[in-house]
């Protein structure tokens, strides 16, 4: 068991960035993990978000990246992170600055359904970081725009839903394009026999390193979920609001500038509330924990990363603004209520978009969520 991040031996400016997002114990994950990245072993990590999976891989990569220069003739990304969506991308390139704020290292993300301009600018100007879906990666490969000599690193993230999604055949091309000699790490949360297969094509002698899921909410949650179109999801968080057993809340986004805007939409609306995330300066997230804590505000908007480690008494609610990508995200949202054997209520807004979140949290946490059919919102027609 790993005690501190100050005993692994990451560069100073790394360990300012973390100390300064709150964290003091490495999790399971990076204990196990972050060592032997740091000695440039390939690596195969059976976990899932909600582990620390983010960090046990940004952080030894950050590390490498900060200790050694780009050869000068090397094009392209020393790094190359494949993630299966554009959410879990954007998340993990946010990760990646949070950690590498005290470095001057570019990071880039590359996902489809947008312009791909500025895309294709990071990638002429040589970001050191390039967090991509497959699918438009390829795409950008193809119109000869993405060059990889400089790559000394790359991970694939979410491996197993990378191939639910029919994505091994765009990752084994694009692997096919890269540098045989570099680092490879994959994690999936489960093992079928095609990623296996896919593990041992590219993973020169791997440590092995497995993390058990959160799978059970807290006992004395009680938890509901509001069917809602997106546009109304703001207008259904006010109306809860009204409820004066909702004394102290935390209620969920999934992005930084997601959680900003529902703060200063319950602020205009005279709810007391405050966000915090990765942007936020350690002093204001300090601040914002502290009148929190003393009752001054009443709602606290969190994103995953920024709640890790914020254990808090008393948070009656918890609302999932959005569901999170992660099932497991969910289990450690909800367990920010009903601490220290009290009860609490977990509400989660579930736009059409969200359902199949839904029902992967369902199948993880093995029982149906019980849906609030009357309120004011209530998304017309739907069907379970």
């Amino acid at each position: 068991m790993i005690a501190s991040f100050d005993s692994l031996g990451l560069a100073d400016p790394l360990l300012r960035a973390v100390t300064g997002a709150g964290y003091e114990t490495p999790t399971p994950i990076q204990g196990q993990a972050i060592p032997h990245l740091l000695e440039g072993r390939d690596l195969m990590g059976c976990a899932q978000t909600g582990t620390g999976k983010t960090a046990a891989f940004a952080l030894p990569i950050l590390d490498r990246l900060s200790r050694t220069g780009r050869a000068t003739d090397r094009r392209g990304p020393r790094a190359l992170i494949l993630a299966p969506t554009r959410e879990l991308a954007l998340q993990i390139a946010d990760s990646f600055r949070d950690y590498g704020r005290h470095l001057s290292l570019r990071v880039a993300v590359v996902f489809g359904g947008v312009g791909q301009g500025p895309q294709v600018e990071a990638l002429r100007r040589n970001a050191e970081v390039i967090v991509a879906t497959p699918g438009r990666l390829l795409d950008l490969m193809g119109q000869g725009h993405a060059h990889f000599d400089a790559l000394e690193t790359l991970v694939l993230d979410e491996a197993d839903r990378m191939l639910d999604m029919g994505f091994i055949d765009p990752i084994r091309r694009i692997i096919a394009a890269l540098p045989r000699r570099r680092q490879t790490l994959m994690f999936s949360a489960t093992m079928p026999p095609e990623i296996s297969k896919l593990a041992q094509s590219i993973l020169v002698d791997p440590v092995h390193v497995s993390v058990a899921p959160v799978s059970r909410p807290a006992e004395g949650v009680t938890q509901w979920v509001l069917h809602v179109e997106r546009a109304n999801k703001r207008a259904l968080l006010s109306e809860v609001l009204r409820d004066p057993a909702m004394k102290r809340v935390m209620v969920f986004t999934r992005t930084k500038h997601g959680a900003n805007r529902v703060a200063e939409q319950l602020d205009r609306s005279g709810v007391r509330a405050a966000a915090i995330h990765g942007n936020k300066s350690q002093a204001a997230r300090q601040r914002a924990l502290n009148s929190f804590k003393q009752g001054q505000i009443r709602v606290l908007v969190a994103t995953d990363i920024a709640a890790r480690g914020v254990d808090i008494d008393g948070v009656t609610h918890v609302i999932n603004f959005e569901l999170p990508n992660e099932p497991e995200s969910y289990v450690h949202r909800i367990g920010r209520t009903a601490r220290a054997g009290a009860s609490g209520v977990a509400l989660s807004f579930c736009d059409p978009e969200e359902r199949g979140s839904l029902r992967a949290i369902e199948r993880l946490i093995r029982v149906p969520v019980k849906v609030v059919d009357n309120h004011p919102f209530m998304k017309s027609g739907f069907q379970r």
